[in-house]
């Protein structure tokens, strides 16, 4: 479908919607990280119709340079919203969908870096089918220190694929994501939790009848280290991942059985030492 791509030419075949990028950033973001997050939003092949940004909390002097210094440059586009206080990505995310205007929300995260045609695959892609409300893609996953790209993190293409998957992991790459803000309004956004709240906000859209499609391209580049793997395997994140799992099967949405396996799985992250954990993740769960 995508060999050959001309935007040009597409504008000229589909009626594309206008859509918001959204964005949240707190204060142990890299400047240069976000900088390039930015510009990779601003330059697409389809430009946004406006980006919201949510600063959650306070920035340091550096975030609020780059943020301002975008903000000028693109004024008619770029709208930052702050928050006083470190509310989490949830509710920081939650202010952005309120305060976005168009009727597609293409999430960007301010650390990863979005393909130029990104946006304007997932937006001929809800052009060529108005039923869907969610719409990923793969993903690289690349070396933050090096730039190699380590794996293509892939996930289920079709709406039915993408339900079975559900059960267990995330069907979609979070940082890839683009939906419908009305679908995202009508379950209560994102909920006040701390970790996994993606995979948690996913599943209550597909609970709500969301019809979601993955396009298999990676499209966005995402920035993994060492630091990553011991994070994954922490006792925090383990907490965090059990709790949505157990709170998706109490909605009677996934079995014991979907709950039980991937805690299990998570748990041996856990107990295992980050290097085997590292080899795990690359070798095993992304080939």
């Amino acid at each position: 479908m995508w060999e050959g791509f001309d935007i040009a030419t597409e504008r000229k075949k589909y009626r594309l919607f206008p859509y918001s990028v959204l964005m949240t950033v707190y204060d142990k973001e890299l400047p240069e990280n976000l900088n390039e997050s930015l510009e990779s939003m601003l330059l697409q092949t389809y430009p946004p119709d406006e980006l919201v940004l949510v600063c959650d909390g306070k920035l340091t002097c550096e975030l609020n340079i780059i943020a301002k210094s975008f903000q000028s440059e693109f004024k008619d586009i770029i709208k930052i919203i702050r928050i006083d206080e470190n509310v989490g990505v949830g509710r920081a995310n939650n202010a952005g969908i309120n305060a976005c205007t168009c009727p597609i929300i293409v999430k960007m995260d301010s650390d990863d870096i979005s393909l130029p045609s990104r946006c304007a695959k997932q937006l001929i892609m809800f052009s060529n089918h108005p039923e869907l409300d969610i719409v990923g893609t793969f993903a690289e996953e690349f070396d933050s220190e090096t730039g190699e790209t380590v794996s293509i993190k892939k996930t289920p293409v079709s709406h039915e694929q993408i339900l079975k998957y559900a059960r267990r992991r995330n069907p979609f790459n979070r940082q890839t994501i683009a939906f419908k803000k009305s679908t995202a309004q009508r379950v209560g956004g994102y909920s006040d939790i701390r970790l996994c709240e993606d995979y948690e906000f996913i599943v209550r859209m597909l609970q709500d009848g969301a019809v979601g499609r993955n396009i298999p391209e990676p499209l966005v580049r995402y920035r993994i280290s060492d630091n990553d793997f011991k994070k994954r395997g922490s006792w925090q994140q383990t907490k965090g991942f059990i709790n949505v799992r157990r709170i998706i099967h109490k909605s009677g949405f996934s079995s014991l059985t979907d709950m039980v396996v991937p805690c299990i799985a998570q748990l041996g992250m856990f107990v295992l030492p980050s290097g085997v954990t590292k080899w795990v993740y690359k070798k095993i769960l992304r080939k």
